[in-house]
């Protein structure tokens, strides 16, 4: 049975036809996944099937029924974005159940005996670490992340479950939970919309698939019918091999920074050298620290001991603007909160920071700033209709390229990416790797990656060092270590560190 159906959709914005005729639909018990590269027009897809936009030519069809504007039966689809959308000061229980009238707690009282009961159910069947009284800031952002799709299947209308890049803040196991219970929503006659850049993922729990590129619908096949391979040609048009290295060859033996016994909120003890013209990875299971020590080398966060040197100097942790200036550069994992200015346009945003590049007694050259702005555009590839167009509108690849080009222009000798790819599609993860590559190797930059993906690490670090519990577990040489060594020092299991077996404590 077809709940949910999109006919002849096409939606043009100014200088973008985001989507073209496009035809798609939903079944009951199944999972349905939608793929393509970033600004293939995923989103703008959710947002009209979810009546957010409305299409310029075509229809959305709820359970048979056309439906328009405000009709109630848009209550039907339950959405859940990749970013966090939760009230931080509020219980886990008042989140779960908000709003009222669509969780059956309608009237002027709350009953909150009744509420917390309730939502000890929910949090058991999405196996969320929590207690119904706790205040969202306080549990984990895993826990947050279930939290948020586990409001959405509360509502009593709920028939059609979007998730739109639901795990990228889940470790392996919380993946695995979050997939059965889409599985047990499945057996229930739900239909789920599901989103991910994640080939895996969508390999493993989809049950047919469509791909975008470019605003049109240019394949769909059941997933019995589907390889890596096909999903990568299909949204790119083009033969991308995954193996690809973009490791930096024959790095200098010049140490850029060395850490000596850092200790700092959720880590201690942290010590390693990086080098000029060499790619470190930084492994780690969600909440081992990795972040933390890049936000404290940064001087995000305070440091609670420990030595540092940058360029053979001491380096005196605490301020960002300090770091900035000593050619240290930290791009965030979350853009949208701490690395780009939504509000601004692509311009604005590459040249924030380069103002004193731009301006002559107090007044900004506006000729100058044009001709940054456009030389980062040009030489990382940014695609934009135009340099005024916001930030906002660019794809997840696109906005970080705009970083990119924006800390490049502060000539840093290290830069430090914390989850560069986060919400990045295949294709353009390749563009960063390769970004990367030749920042390290012509450029001479020390560049640190944190990442949660085992695959990106292996193919773009000299080194990779693991940190579980906020401790250094493990230092290993890429070219000459097992992955599977990698992988167990993540999870504080034996491993080699300063070439000698040791247990993680």
């Amino acid at each position: 049975m077809i709940l949910l159906e999109a006919r002849g959709i096409t939606k043009v914005f100014p200088g973008v036809v985001a989507l073209d005729n496009v035809d798609v639909s939903f079944q009951a018990g199944s999972i349905h996944g939608i793929v393509g590269e970033n600004g293939a027009g995923k989103s703008t897809l959710i947002k009209i099937l979810t009546g957010v936009y409305t299409p310029d030519q075509g229809k959305v069809i709820i359970e048979g029924e056309e439906v328009h504007g405000a009709s109630p039966l848009f209550r039907k689809l339950a959405y859940v974005p990749q970013e966090l959308d939760l009230f931080n000061h509020m219980t886990v229980a008042e989140n779960l159940f908000m709003p009222f009238d669509r969780t059956g707690f309608e009237g002027f009282v709350v009953n909150r005996r009744r509420m917390f009961r309730e939502a000890r159910v929910w949090l058991d069947k999405f196996k969320i670490s929590a207690e119904p009284t706790d205040l969202v800031k306080d549990i984990s952002v895993s826990n947050q992340q279930l939290l948020q799709i586990a409001r959405a299947a509360v509502s009593k209308y709920f028939e059609i479950l979007v998730l739109d890049e639901p795990t990228t803040s889940l470790t392996t196991a919380e993946t695995e939970r979050l997939f059965s219970v889409m599985r047990e929503l499945k057996n229930e006659g739900k239909a789920i919309i599901f989103i991910s850049h994640k080939l895996d993922e969508l390999m493993e729990i989809c049950d047919e698939m469509t791909v975008l590129r470019n605003g049109v619908k240019v394949a769909y096949s059941t997933i019995d019918q589907v390889s890596r391979q096909w999903i990568i040609e299909h949204m790119t048009a083009k033969e991308i091999t995954e193996d690809t290295v973009f490791r930096p060859e024959s790095p200098s033996q010049e140490v850029l920074l060395d850490v000596q016994d850092l200790s700092g909120l959720g880590f201690s003890g942290v010590s390693f050298q990086l080098r000029a013209g060499e790619v470190l990875g930084f492994a780690g299971l969600v909440g081992s620290g990795r972040s933390e020590i890049m936000q404290t080398l940064f001087g995000f966060l305070p440091a609670r001991g420990g030595r540092v040197t940058l360029g053979g100097q001491p380096f005196a942790l605490g301020s960002t603007t300090r770091s900035i200036s000593s050619g240290l550069v930290y791009l965030p994992e979350e853009r949208k909160q701490h690395g780009i200015l939504e509000l601004l346009s692509v311009k604005d945003n590459i040249t924030v920071s380069l103002m004193d590049q731009v301006t002559n007694l107090f007044v900004v050259n506006g000729r100058k700033e044009k001709q940054i702005a456009q030389q980062v555009v040009e030489d990382y590839a940014v695609k934009t209709p135009s340099l005024e167009q916001p930030i906002r509108f660019l794809s997840g690849g696109n906005q970080q390229k705009a970083i990119i080009g924006r800390a490049m222009n502060t000539t840093p000798r290290i830069l430090i990416f914390d989850e560069p790819t986060k919400g990045i599609d295949v294709g353009a993860k390749v563009e960063i790797y390769r970004i990367m590559k030749t920042l390290a190797e012509q450029r001479g930059v020390g560049i640190i990656l944190v990442s949660s993906d085992l695959t990106e690490l292996l193919r773009c670090s000299n080194r990779v060092i693991t940190i579980y519990e906020g401790r250094k577990t493990g230092e290993f040489d890429v070219e000459t270590t097992a992955s599977t060594a990698i992988m167990g020092a993540m999870f504080g299991e034996s491993n080699q560190l300063d070439g000698k077996q040791v247990k993680a404590n």
